[in-house]
C-alpha cells in the first residue's frame, strides 16, 4: 500500500503539472477565488526558490541530492513500523520523485498553485511540494505522540 501511496502522489503531481503546462503561459495567471490563483511559474531552486541557479548543472546537482535523500527514506520504509510515519515517508518519496521528474525534464520546477491576501503571495508551490509538507507534518505528529506515551 506504501508504494500505492508512492506511485499516486507522482501521477497526480505529473497530471496536475500536464494540465497547467498546456493551459497557461508562463507568467499567466487565472484567478479562482480572492485568495487563490493558478499561475505558471518554473522553479530552478529549492523551496522558496533558495539556490536558484542558471548553472546548466543545477537541475542534476539539486535531483541527484533528492535522488540520494529518496534512497535514504527507502532504507527507512524497509525498517519502519508504524502506519502514519510510513504513509508520511511515502507522500515525502513521491513528492520529491514528482520534482525530481521535473528537474530532469524541464529542468526546473513546475509550480502554479498561488494562495495569497491582498498583496502578499505565499510562494507558488506544486501536489509535489504539498506531499512532502504532509508527510514530515505526519512524521512530526507521530513523534509527539510516540514521545507523550513513553
Amino acid at each position: 500500500m506504501i508504494y500505492v501511496i508512492v506511485l499516486l502522489t507522482v501521477l497526480l503531481d505529473q497530471l496536475s503539472k500536464a494540465f497547467i503546462l498546456s493551459g497557461l503561459m508562463a507568467g499567466g495567471v487565472i484567478s479562482l477565488a480572492p485568495f487563490f490563483n493558478l499561475v505558471l511559474t518554473f522553479n530552478k531552486g529549492v523551496s522558496f526558490s533558495f539556490l536558484t541557479s542558471d548553472s546548466p548543472l543545477m537541475p542534476w546537482i539539486l535531483s541527484g541530492f533528492a535522488l540520494f535523500i529518496c534512497l535514504g527514506i527507502c532504507f527507512w520504509l524497509r525498517s519502519e513500523k508504524d502506519r502514519l510515519t510510513r504513509i508520511g515517508l511515502a507522500l515525502i518519496l513521491g513528492g520529491a520523485v514528482g520534482n525530481v521528474i521535473d528537474r530532469i525534464r524541464l529542468g526546473a520546477v513546475v509550480d502554479f498553485l498561488d494562495f495569497y491576501i491582498g498583496q502578499y503571495h505565499w510562494p507558488a508551490f506544486n501536489i509535489a511540494d504539498s506531499a512532502i509538507c504532509i508527510g514530515v507534518a505526519l512524521i512530526l505528529i507521530r513523534s509527539f505522540w510516540r514521545g507523550k506515551n513513553k
